[in-house]
């Protein structure tokens, strides 16, 4: 409360000064600049190649006219981050930086040399309602932008492609699932047995797969192409790791980003727990008895794709069944997650997405940082990010539904219409810079592509049920320079020497007692566990403390 009330009272002084006439005097660190004279601004813009610029484009321009200020585009799309750091070292600073991503390292360090202005002062509902009513509804956006310092240097940029699109009550990435489990149903039809709920079940089902070399019976393929699972070793959406729940756990592809968030908000690295010991055991036999893809650590996607696609293959992994086993894709089914053999099933929720700030900052040269941020808000409209993503309205989308959603030209519509894609249309249009798109967007304002919808509703209605504890780390947590520089040190040799083990202990069996405690001293002692472990606890501290 008393934070609220000393935010009102500082807000009634600066409109209070602004009805005044503005100041020439800057802004002490923590308040709002009160200069309100400046309408004319300097911005450098990343720019996709296939745009124009900005100059001409509809909706960039009529956002200037509401806000009343003129802006002057310096776009490039080649050499940005070059020309922009030797314009920051030379002291050559336009009013702000748009569509450059600069890292949250990046905005520390100018933040705190004063190149760019601490933005916290100006995100109000009188400078800023839409940002602000958005960090108002999710705190979590505001934890994702805000520095070790408290300051702001940032807009928000994301894509929250969720599981709120589908009117789900909690939001959760498109990607919290990222390995789709899914079996030849025919093939079980065949053979008069039933889609497996176990790991015994399923082992049994691979061998009567591979005896009765389903592909060529079924598919009429060459004899011996029968392949009972296949997918690649330690890959994002067609890895291994969706077998492991049958311990109680998935790791995914990333582990040292994907750690364990527990239910309590400890974190820890389920590559040195007894259940991962215990799966990567386990699924050696399964690796030695031939019932894994004897590729699955060397093949690429489009090689599964391919044996996929030909009906070779009676269980696989992938972002969906469509994409990945083609005209046979109504022969299958989705595989639930197994129960393993001492009674566990649980998936742990990949850690993706989230949201970044390093897509418009403002630097110290701008004379009325309101003025320009009153423009910038209106970004933080459903429609109009629509158009700042995609292209505006009657261009990219041509129309609206009986829900007032708005629909996207086709591929043919455009053809005909511009000469180019689709794809090539919003290159064109698409505007650089701080656009959020959340989930409540594809669920009231434009319409998510239907297989993206799909995926979500699978998620919701199906694969959460296998999702004992939701608890989630954070993919936008904000680390310190120090952090920083531990992650960069450690996490490439943690995450090297986690999958190469991992792959050697598939292959050739699980670890001996001595082994295992090698492993996991190594770990330690080389690869800074410890150290990566302390700095993503702090740092997820810190982003709860924010809420």
């Amino acid at each position: 409360m008393k934070k609220l009330l000393s935010l009102v009272l500082a807000l009634a002084m600066v409109l209070s000064l602004c009805a005044c006439g503005g100041s020439d005097e800057p802004a002490d660190p923590g308040e709002a600049n009160t200069n309100t004279e400046q309408t004319s601004f300097k911005i450098v813009s990343g720019i996709d190649p296939l745009s124009g610029g900005y100059d001409d484009n509809v909706v960039l321009n009529a956002m200037q006219e509401n806000a009343g200020i003129q802006i002057e585009w310096e776009t490039m799309s080649d050499s940005l981050a070059e020309q922009v750091s030797i314009r920051i070292a030379g002291g050559e600073l336009p009013d702000a930086f748009q569509g450059v991503g600069f890292s949250n390292y990046d905005l520390a360090r100018y933040g705190a040399d004063g190149t760019f202005i601490d933005l916290t002062p100006y995100i109000t509902p009188e400078i800023m309602p839409n940002l602000s009513a958005i960090l108002e509804k999710y705190p979590n956006i505001k934890s994702a932008i805000t520095q070790e310092d408290g300051g702001i240097y940032g807009l928000p940029s994301g894509d929250s492609m969720g599981t709120g699109a589908t009117g789900a009550d909690v939001d959760y990435n498109i990607g919290s699932i990222p390995q789709f489990t899914m079996i030849n149903k025919v093939w079980l039809d065949e053979l008069g047995l039933e889609i497996p709920t176990t790991t015994e079940e399923l082992h049994d089902v691979l061998v009567a797969f591979a005896e009765n070399d389903m592909s060529a019976k079924v598919y009429g393929n060459a004899a011996g192409t029968t392949i009972p699972i296949s997918l690649g070793y330690d890959q994002w959406c067609w890895g291994q790791d969706i077998f492991y729940a049958a311990f109680g756990f998935t790791t995914w592809s990333d582990v040292c980003r994907d750690l364990h968030l527990k239910a309590d908000g400890t974190v820890e690295f389920l590559s040195v727990t007894d259940a991962y010991r215990k799966a990567v055991t386990y699924y050696h036999d399964w690796v030695e008895e031939g019932l894994f893809d004897a590729e699955m650590f060397s093949q690429d996607a489009t090689q599964l794709i391919s044996k996929c696609s030909q009906g070779y293959v009676g269980v696989g992994v992938w972002w969906e069944i469509n994409e990945l086993m083609g005209e046979y894709a109504e022969d299958y089914v989705y595989l639930p997650p197994l129960t393993g053999p001492e009674g566990d099933c649980g998936i742990t929720l990949k850690s993706c997405g989230g949201v970044s700030s390093g897509n418009l900052s403002i630097t110290s040269a701008c004379e009325s940082p309101a003025n320009l941020l009153k423009f910038y808000d209106q970004w933080f409209t459903g429609e109009n990010v629509m158009q700042l993503a995609y292209g505006p309205i009657d261009v990219f989308y041509t129309g609206q539904d009986e829900n007032g959603q708005w629909i996207s030209i086709t591929d043919e519509e455009a053809q005909a219409k511009f000469g180019m894609s689709s794809g090539e249309l919003k290159a064109v249009n698409q505007v650089y810079g701080p656009k959020l798109i959340l989930s409540e967007h594809y669920a009231n304002v434009w319409h998510m592509e239907d297989r993206a919808m799909d995926r979500l509703e699978d998620l919701v209605n199906f694969w959460f049920d296998y999702v004992p504890d939701m608890s989630v780390y954070p993919g936008d947590c904000v680390f310190t320079s120090e952090e920083l520089e531990i992650i960069d040190m450690y996490k490439t040799d943690f995450d090297t020497q986690v999958a190469e083990q991992e792959a050697l202990w598939l292959k050739n069996g699980g670890p001996t007692d001595e082994e295992w405690e090698t492993y996991k001293q190594f770990l330690s002692d080389s690869c800074g566990m410890d150290e990566l472990l302390k700095v993503y606890q702090d740092a997820y501290d810190r982003y709860v403390a924010t809420q």
